[in-house]
């Protein structure tokens, strides 16, 4: 893909992330700094609508990944459709603009969490400031519901956090690479498929955020926790965020190939391979340059099945011969 694509997305990529971060960690430092937010599940709506938001605003640039470990879920099994040279600046994309959204949302609220400290008589660093730092980075228990105290450290293992947040991340993964799958014929509107993401992500956190205040997004933990740091919140239980982090991934790295499993029964892909072959396709040149192959499949259930190609000059494999077992064009 040339360069200046790969650009164009990361730059997608920064400013949804920055989107995503902003409003949300924004509303979280709302609702503990001020109380603005009537309990967990204003939150959680808020972290929805943003994700909604920024999908919408990015996807057809960079696809709206957003997320380090669904960047990494869709390269390793779609090397062809999503190539590996592009996952590092993406997550270097996703990373910045998570912190820079940290950033702002501690220059915006400066001035209430030094009010909340000396309210509460915390000290950055100290034991019991995890209660203000919460607004950067994930800790578990949640420091919100059940305190800083050190009999709440005990109530989450390590293990049980990571754990929690790879069940999020892979129930995530599962309702991504299900709405976005191309055979997926259930979503009559594609453009529900944003709000139905940023609806899971509502529901996870209201379910998981007492545990460990759902991260299920490295940037979104990594970047402004980066910010906390260097504004004096620094031997907080930053270690056991290593564990979290790995489940993240484990979790949706799992989670991609039950979603792509769940809707493979209702769309068999050599079925359809026959069905596109045997009702043909439709080719005119492409504004940019190459052919455009256009073709459509009843699959056995009555759905229509629809994919479209840009197929480059000097391709000269015919488009009846070319599709692949999973009804895509081979490239």
């Amino acid at each position: 893909m040339p360069n200046h694509n790969l650009l164009r997305a990361c730059v997608a990529e920064a400013a949804g992330t920055f989107l995503l971060v902003f409003i949300g960690t924004g509303v979280v430092a709302a609702a503990v700094l001020t109380g603005a937010q009537a309990g967990l599940w204003q939150v959680a709506v808020a972290w929805g609508i943003a994700v909604a938001l920024a999908i919408h605003a990015t996807a057809a640039v960079s696809g709206a990944h957003l997320n380090p470990a669904i960047t990494l879920a869709f390269a390793l099994p779609r090397g062809h459709e999503f190539p590996w040279r592009r996952v590092a600046p993406y997550w270097a994309s996703q990373l910045a603009g998570a912190t820079l959204a940290g950033a702002v949302v501690l220059v915006v609220f400066g001035g209430f969490i030094a009010r909340f400290e000396a309210e509460h008589a915390l000290t950055r660093g100290a034991a019991g400031g995890e209660r203000v730092a919460m607004v950067f980075g994930e800790y578990f228990p949640n420091p919100a519901v059940f305190g800083a105290r050190a009999d709440a450290a005990g109530l989450v293992a390590p293990w049980m956090a990571a754990a929690v947040e790879g069940l999020g991340a892979a129930v995530l993964a599962f309702v991504v690479f299900a709405l976005v799958d191309r055979r997926n014929a259930s979503l009559p509107a594609k453009h529900l498929a944003p709000v139905l993401i940023g609806a899971t992500v509502a529901f996870i956190i209201s379910v998981i955020a007492p545990v460990t205040q759902a991260g299920i997004n490295p940037a979104r933990d990594f970047g402004p926790r980066v910010v906390a740091f260097l504004a004096g919140w620094r031997k907080h239980r930053h270690s056991r965020s290593g564990r979290r982090f790995l489940g993240l991934h484990r979790g949706v790295v799992g989670g991609r190939p039950v979603g792509c499993r769940a809707v493979r029964p209702a769309h068999p892909p050599r079925l359809a391979r026959r069905s596109a072959a045997r009702l043909g396709s439709v080719e005119r040149p492409c504004a940019g340059g190459g052919r455009c192959v256009a073709y459509r499949a009843t699959l056995p259930n009555g759905s229509q099945y629809k994919y479209k190609q840009r197929i480059p000059n000097g391709d000269q494999e015919s488009s009846s011969k070319g599709l692949n077992d999973y009804g895509h064009y081979r490239q």
